[in-house]
């Protein structure tokens, strides 16, 4: 009994440690709009985020009961089982971090859950008509939808505030795209934070702390909310970065336009239970509102990056929670194996991320990984192009003309340059210096 105590104390810290990793990975759905669009200043955002992240684990319990009642068969489901789980989410988590892709937690934790399921219990553990149903289609359905909502909303928002003063109404979008932002974070509180909320319950069922079927006690809705604030507030700016400024320029009108239709989203999606994620609907909101203003572009090439780790997610999650799992099967010192596995990948993706540090001070730097790359024939030009240095000569003039030079080129000085026969025979005919 004391080592099943042991176990499960693991498997709530891991679970917390995730729900810490789900706020710093996912600051960037509520803030990264805001911080880019200069509405709020970095810290200010992280912060105010952070806080609204808290207040929103305590208005639902529709998404924690999904998890934690509907997901797999709660009846056959091993702590270890839940442990290996995380270990698949979190790293997921830490490696899409590390390279600046807005992945999705949610199904990060959901893949490693399935994965981890399928390797203890066998398929039929797992509850495929709530898998399509509450995770699949809402995956496919919310970005489309948030994207065409911000699609709309942005040009209604152009149209309005085309025959108003430029400073006045950007600043008004200002302030709205502060209060949207208040918004997607209290609606991140709702929906991210009680997925962490319902592993840990299933945890408990799992392991006879609390009855079948039982909501997440206030313990747990308590610290869950705390973690997620925690993650949220130290700020995930490798991925605001890439939110903010990777994938389109943003204006307040756009930014305003986007929030509100993610907070849409992910408050109808809380309300009905659906384990959304709102990483997907706020990168298909960015990008709606990238298409809605005219002149305004979406660098294809990140959306390109995101749309495969978002494919990937799931399915890679699910392999290394499956994989942990066949590990901790072993017994006590398998899970200690995997334990230690962990905290070692977790501290060299850190140590990686410290040769290019990305904070507060520089989240809205440009860099060039942050646009479109140079196309084949622009490379090839600029390979071949003749640096000034080495042109041609009968366009000398021309060039120097250009320049403003030629009042220091006398014009006659080149006649004799390009022609030298005339120049031979003045020369053999000169009797004057001859005679002196």
């Amino acid at each position: 009994m004391e080592s099943f105590s042991l176990i499960l104390a693991i498997v709530v810290v891991t679970a917390l440690a995730f729900d810490f990793t789900n706020g710093f990975h996912d600051t960037a759905n509520a803030m990264a709009t805001t911080i880019s669009t200069g509405a709020l200043k970095p810290k200010v955002a992280v912060a105010m985020s952070a806080v609204l992240n808290l207040v929103g684990a305590f208005l639902s319990v529709e998404v924690a009961n999904t998890i934690s009642k509907g997901l797999v068969d709660e009846t056959g489901i091993r702590p270890e089982v839940i442990f290996a789980a995380l270990v698949g989410a979190i790293l997921w988590n830490l490696l899409t971090w590390l390279v600046g892709l807005p992945s999705s937690s949610s199904h990060a934790l959901l893949g490693g859950l399935i994965g981890a399921t399928i390797a203890s219990a066998g398929v039929g553990a797992v509850h495929g008509d709530v898998l399509v149903t509450k995770v699949m289609i809402p995956a496919v359905a919310a970005p489309v939808v948030a994207g065409v909502a911000a699609v709309v909303a942005t040009r209604l928002s152009y149209r309005i505030g085309a025959k108003t003063d430029g400073r006045a109404a950007e600043k008004g979008h200002r302030v709205g795209q502060i209060a949207s932002a208040g918004l997607v974070s209290l609606a991140h509180g709702t929906n991210d934070a009680q997925k962490t909320m319902g592993i840990i319950t299933l945890a408990l069922i799992a392991g006879g702390a609390v009855s079948p079927g039982a909501n997440p006690p206030t313990w747990v809705i308590l610290s869950a909310g705390l973690a997620i604030a925690l993650g949220t507030y130290i700020g995930g700016w490798r991925i605001i970065r890439t939110m903010g400024t990777g994938l389109t320029d943003l204006r307040p009108q756009q930014g305003f336009a986007a929030q509100t239709s993610s907070a849409a989203a992910i408050l109808a999606s809380s309300h009905l239970g659906f384990s959304l994620s709102t990483t997907h609907v706020v990168s298909g909101s960015v990008m709606g509102a990238g298409l809605g203003r005219k002149g305004g572009v979406v660098r294809w090439s990140t959306a390109g990056r995101m749309a495969v780790a978002w494919v990937l997610t799931l399915p890679a999650a699910a392999v290394v929670g499956a994989g942990a799992e066949a590990v901790t099967g072993l017994g006590d010192w398998g899970t200690a194996l995997v334990a230690v596995f962990l905290v070692a990948a977790s501290f060299a993706i850190w140590k990686i991320s410290r040769r290019q540090v990305v904070d507060h001070t520089n989240v809205n730097a440009t860099e060039p990984a942050a646009g479109e790359p140079a196309g084949v024939v622009t490379q090839a030009i600029a390979a071949v192009a003749p640096p000034p240095a080495a042109a041609p000569a009968a366009p000398l003039a021309g060039a120097a003309a250009a320049d403003g030079l030629m009042a220091t080129i006398p014009a006659p000085a080149p006649v004799p340059v390009l022609d030298p026969s005339p120049v031979a025979a003045p020369a053999a005919a000169t009797p004057p210096a001859a005679a002196v």
